[in-house]
């Protein structure tokens, strides 16, 4: 009873691999309690951990929970650090695994693989190829073209080389059954429902902490326009206020516009002309409201009142001590993902949490 409810909620939570990763095993039940249990008693552990006391002091007990708030968000930091180590770590040995098979078949060397599959098959580098070399270096090096020729010639064929085996590996990975388990460690962060791009049951949700003077925020607001356009129904983008006050003294006011725009039922029309916007100040906020035909006395009332400056600060809040320390700040299925980033990055993270 005790192991089903465990299973149960390691199936729930997303703590067990995916099983076609150990298809050869037969007893899925024995595989889980090995794979997945462990994963699971893993977390009961934690919890109790959260309760035991660190200290009593004149009779009140202090436990490791009340801890929390002042060091979550640098636990978090080191614990995306550890990962950032074993993820390196782990990335190198799978290479050399498959660079070991690789060579096995051929009956060689993995050292000898290399020079006969990559290194010989480089080009030397053209005059062209050179000049620019050349130019992306000339303030550094300080001498003439002709001086250091030679010398740019054989660091460019090294990391002409470098690049050639580095793809050479990236085919290796792509053909070989590599399947990894390690997963990126996750933050419990909520949402708020009226502030939603897509479904509260999509399987993926992006939580965004932003700023709406923030210009990496505006920057990264076609790639998510891109992002949700990919994955359809199975994406979804919740929007959380983090405004910088010390830096947009603006952004603030323009996130409490954006709530009083959602008492109206159009908080991403409103969301979507400040991140378009070249003007934040109060006069700005209400000539937006009226080009999206908002009721303007209600509006007006509304962003005075400084009714939504307790929600705002609720969501810095529970951001800092998610680890945000700037915007844009992400967390996708709770897998922290920093900045202004490329589709390519949200891709990678959304592909992995739709794979589990």
């Amino acid at each position: 009873m005790q192991f089903d409810m465990c299973l149960d909620a390691c199936l729930r939570y997303g703590y067990i691999p995916r099983m076609r990763a150990y298809k050869f095993y037969a007893n899925w039940r024995w595989l889980i309690f090995f794979f997945g249990g462990a994963a699971c008693f893993a977390q009961n552990a934690d919890s109790a951990k959260r309760n035991e006391a660190v200290a009593i002091v004149g009779g009140e007990t202090i436990y490791e929970a009340d801890l929390l708030p002042s060091v979550q968000a640098q636990l978090i930091k080191l614990r995306s650090q550890e990962y950032d180590v074993k993820k390196k770590a782990l990335d190198s040995l799978i290479e050399q695994k498959l660079l070991e098979s690789a060579a096995k078949k051929k009956g060689t060397t993995t050292e000898r693989l290399l020079e006969q599959d990559v290194d010989q098959r480089v080009a030397e580098p053209t005059d062209a190829e050179l000049q620019a070399y050349f130019l992306a270096q000339k303030d550094k090096l300080n001498r003439p073209f002709d001086d250091v020729k030679d010398q740019l010639r054989v660091g460019l064929k090294q990391a002409m080389i470098q690049e050639a085996r580095q793809g050479y590996l990236k085919g290796l990975r792509k053909d070989g059954d590599v399947t990894v388990l390690l997963a990126p460690p996750k933050v419990q962060v909520g949402f708020d429902p009226k502030r939603l791009r897509g479904s509260s049951k999509a399987p993926v949700m992006i939580v965004e902490f932003s700023d709406f003077q923030c210009p990496y925020c505006r920057r990264v607001e076609g790639t998510l326009r891109d992002v949700l356009a990919k994955y359809g129904d199975r994406v979804t983008l919740a929007y959380r206020d983090f405004p910088i006050a010390q830096i947009h003294p603006q952004a603030e006011q323009a996130a409490e516009a954006s709530r009083c725009a959602g008492e109206q039922g159009k908080f991403w029309e409103y969301h979507d002309e400040l991140l378009s916007a070249s003007r934040l100040e109060q006069a700005a906020l209400l000539e937006y409201a009226r080009t999206l035909k908002l009721d303007e006395k209600q509006f007006d009332a509304c962003v005075s009142s400084g009714k939504y400056r307790a929600d705002i600060q609720r969501d810095v809040q529970e951001g800092t001590q998610a680890g945000v320390s700037g915007t844009p700040g992400f967390f996708i299925n709770g897998v922290p993902l920093s900045g202004a980033q490329s589709a390519e990055a949200f891709t990678r993270l959304i592909e992995r949490e739709l794979a589990r």
